[in-house]
């Protein structure tokens, strides 16, 4: 048996005591499956009307896109597109070189890892709103109904991100990225690299149904609070 304990998310973390990787049945990982696609169908049904108005409330403010599509890395390292609401102005690549250096000042070298600025100036109005509240991540259902992702999860990094990784790192890819996961109710961007990144192995490592379940319900009141959010 393992015990999932972190002293930095104690506020919110039980200690659970879940089985080992080698105890997990067939069935358990076909019950994630199951109700990972059901959920995120159902999801997509009934926040259809939402994403419309998001969508145009988008095209309204910078005349640009309303999704945005980026490169992002999955289990086993196997790369896959990830969908989002588009947040930032529509020439955000091309001037996030000009920014990381400010980045790292701002979040701290322990950060550097993750390109994560509090007062991103590419970040329009509307995406704002949108990052605070979370609805940015909302087409990412579609990805968990294609297999992509599943509904908890560590977050899925970029290419570039990985490629700076230490071997250790490595572990968080045995599983299924997510959209919600233990640093995601935790603190979100306060927690710094080292905690998000402990807090993905510690998943990794202790992942049951039970556990995801927990999570997801944890989810709601983290939303609420917006502690990390931006």
């Amino acid at each position: 048996m393992t015990t999932l304990t972190n002293s930095r998310a104690k506020r919110y973390m039980p200690t659970l005591v879940v089985p080992s990787a080698a105890r997990r049945s067939a069935l358990d990982l076909a019950s994630k499956r199951v109700i990972d696609i059901v959920l995120a169908t159902v999801g997509v049904i009934i926040l259809t009307p939402l994403w419309l108005v998001v969508a145009l409330l988008i095209r309204i403010s910078d005349r640009g896109p309303a999704f945005f599509k980026q490169t992002r890395v999955g289990k086993n390292g196997q790369t896959f597109t990830m969908y989002k609401f588009r947040t930032m102005r529509v020439d955000a690549e091309q001037v996030k070189a000009s920014l990381e250096a400010a980045n790292r000042a701002d979040v701290g070298a322990g950060n550097s890892v993750m390109f994560k600025m509090r007062d991103d100036p590419r970040v329009t109005r509307v995406g704002r709103v949108l990052r605070k509240t979370s609805i940015d991540e909302l087409p990412q259902l579609f990805n968990v109904i294609k297999g992509d992702m599943s509904l908890v999860g560590p977050r899925p990094p970029l290419p570039s991100e990985v490629a700076t990784y230490e071997p250790h790192v490595m572990g968080k890819f045995s599983v299924r990225p997510g959209i919600t996961g233990l640093w995601q109710i935790s603190g979100r961007s306060n927690l710094s690299w080292e905690e998000t990144v402990q807090l993905d192995l510690d998943y990794a490592a202790t992942r049951t149904v039970g556990l995801d379940m927990w999570i997801l319900l944890q989810t709601v009141p983290a939303l609420l609070r917006q502690e990390g959010a931006y």
